[in-house]
């Protein structure tokens, strides 16, 4: 056996087993005594960080705050509906938290920049509408207005997008909404 070969091959196992050998000891190790307890042993439930003498282990302990619960967010969409020039979209009324806003999802493989119109109509006469510049690729995007304080209940809501060509006659290539029907309801 080739002894230094050995040799080498221990001290390369020494030097990997020490930051191990930290986490296992806590923090007091090297140094380190940030007053916090823990270790990788206390980390695991293994250890008693607590300092109980009896080596009994420590009350549980309360869960680390997550992330914040995000509100439920309800919509209402029309059909998925397609242009033979290469246009995909989809047209949808959202809800959440008491705010009501409308958004459209799209795909332009039509080869050319459109111009989208999206308009939220709900009761009382309320309206919002935004302009949406699309961009021509297979990429899908959306179009989505501004969000509004809810008045009435989410069906009093309705939203259309119409998307068109950018030029004087604004030809329009497509008409997606929220309560459209779907293709062959009428």
């Amino acid at each position: 056996m080739n002894l230094r070969l050995i040799g080498i091959g221990a001290g390369v196992l020494i030097i990997l087993s020490l930051p191990l050998a930290g986490a296992i000891a806590g923090p007091d190790f090297a140094g380190q005594g940030d007053g916090k307890g823990g270790g990788l042993l206390s980390s695991l439930g293994l250890s008693h960080a607590s300092g109980a003498p009896d080596g009994s282990r420590p009350a549980a302990q309360p869960a680390r705050p997550g992330p914040a619960e995000q509100p439920r967010t309800d919509s209402r969409c029309g059909p998925e509906l397609s242009a033979p020039q290469g246009l995909e979209a989809q047209t949808c009324v959202l809800e959440s938290a008491g705010q009501t806003w409308g958004r459209s999802y799209y795909r332009n493989t039509s080869g050319r920049a459109l111009d989208a119109v999206l308009t939220v109509m709900g009761p009382a006469g309320r309206t919002v509408q935004i302009r949406c510049a699309v961009g021509a690729g297979d990429e899908p995007g959306l179009c989505e207005t501004p969000r509004g304080d809810s008045a009435g209940a989410p069906e009093d809501y309705s939203a259309v997008a119409e998307f068109a060509v950018p030029d004087e006659e604004g030809r329009l290539l497509l008409r997606s909404g929220s309560n459209s029907p779907g293709p062959g309801e009428g």
